[in-house]
């Protein structure tokens, strides 16, 4: 009799979690992604900021589970389920709709960009999700330097090196306060025309605090925080428009060739693919045991999954992903051992930390709110934690120190894919991507 099939959708937090609470179960694991590794996601923007390079917060998903003998990792984008045959259909670089059979299924596809209906932004804005995406806009901030340097008329130099962001959640927080601890620090004794620190970092938020989901007065220290590293905060105002002169906001043209997004998210198409009952944001609505209504053998989550805790929906973040990811894992195990099921999903809620720039971080965890040093040093060690592999956890660590100490930053590389005259006459075959990993 073959043994039960567990297909796993996404390699991320939740996925990965799963995929190693079912290491030992009686069953074939697999896990699709369309991404070769696994990626600590909020780091992303110090890639972005060159203070870490890709190979220090991504490593390989068949490395993470080489030890997992029930475990088979297929590079694949699932575009399609079919709830009723128990498939999941995965397109690839070469074959397109490929059926793989289930009998248990988890969902941890992400999310992606969500540009509140302008999708015409995307052109101009940049967000940040994943490496080549870090990659690109690093790419973009160290080229805004070079520009600026060749450039012959000193009046260009102000719209060359503003550096706006679109969004003061975590992301844009701790990007603005990234760029500004890069150009007054990393860059200042670097280039001849220019000063680096006369960059002007604009970060724009319609809400009417930074850090939203933090309390107010953790919200005002971060505000404080940087406007005293030179950042321009700019709230309760929406960005009207946004193309290659720069950003309109609240009837204000702001000129720059950087803008970067760090606002919304939206879900993966999951409740699509089931036809689920889902939230305003389009996550996917989930029973306590975090099943799909009506199809136990099915989970969804992480980001694309919306349940309810006290009212409010659980925050898209790793560490809900993660328990998330766990649980799903348990309870399927239990299940393929005759094993009572555990108890409805809990969440314990570890607190919400957010760094800003160089030594000063918030800390929001139950009634533990702090600010500065120490919850930097606490940022500093949960972010370590989360890292998947503990040669990352060493590296990072390092990496850390040594720009701490010296002000000098990992990878300020601008590595432009460079697309000959006969590959510009091939046309595009690339399957594009439906569904991020979460």
């Amino acid at each position: 009799m073959a043994s039960p099939v567990v297909v796993i959708v996404g390699g991320g937090f939740g996925g990965v979690a799963a995929a190693k609470v079912l290491k030992n179960a009686p069953a074939e694991i697999v896990l699709i992604d369309r991404e070769n590794h696994n990626l600590f996601q909020p780091l992303l923007y110090q890639v972005a900021t060159s203070v870490l390079s890709p190979g220090q917060i991504g490593v390989p998903i068949r490395d993470l589970l080489r030890h997992h003998k029930n475990t088979t990792v297929i590079l694949g984008e699932v575009v399609g389920v079919d709830q009723d045959r128990k498939q999941v259909f995965v397109c690839d670089a070469d074959r397109q709709d490929v059926p793989i059979p289930f009998d248990y299924l988890i969902l941890a596809t992400g999310v992606t960009h969500s540009y509140f209906g302008h999708d015409e932004f995307e052109k101009f804005a940049p967000g940040l999700k994943n490496l080549a995406d870090a990659e690109a806009v690093r790419n973009k901030i160290l080229t805004a330097f070079e520009l600026a340097e060749a450039e012959e008329d000193p009046s260009t130099h102000q719209d060359l090196l503003t550096f706006i962001l679109v969004g003061a959640g975590p992301t844009g927080v701790e990007m603005a306060g990234a760029i500004a601890v890069m150009v007054r620090g990393t860059m200042k004794s670097e280039f001849r025309r220019i000063d680096p620190a006369s960059a002007r970092i604009v970060l724009v938020d319609r809400s009417s605090r930074v850090l939203a989901s933090f309390s107010e007065k953790l919200s005002a220290a971060a505000k404080k925080r940087l406007e005293n590293l030179g950042v321009e905060v700019k709230l309760g105002q929406n960005v009207d428009q946004i193309d290659a002169d720069g950003i309109v906001v609240a009837g204000e043209r702001i000129f720059s060739k950087t803008v970067i997004w760090t606002a919304g998210v939206a879900p993966s198409p999951a409740g699509k693919w089931l036809a689920a009952e889902t939230d305003h944001a389009g996550r996917v609505r989930i029973q306590n045991d975090l099943s799909v209504a009506g199809r136990p053998e099915i989970f969804v989550v992480g980001d694309t999954a919306s349940l309810d805790r006290g009212g409010k929906p659980l925050p898209g973040v790793a560490q809900v992903a993660i328990q998330q990811g766990r649980y799903a894992g348990k309870l399927i195990h239990r299940r393929l051992t005759g094993k009572s099921a555990p108890g409805p999903f809990s969440y314990f809620d570890k607190g919400n930390l957010a760094v800003v720039g160089k030594g000063f971080a918030v800390l929001e965890s139950g009634k533990v709110h702090s600010s500065g040093l120490i919850a930097w040093f606490a940022w500093a060690a949960v972010h370590l934690q989360f890292l998947a592999d503990s040669s990352l956890r060493l590296g990072v660590f390092l990496q850390w120190v040594w720009t701490y100490l010296s002000g000098r930053r990992g990878a300020r590389l601008i590595v432009n894919p460079r697309v000959s005259e006969a590959q510009k006459a091939v046309p595009d075959t690339t399957v594009k991507a439906a569904a991020s990993s979460g």
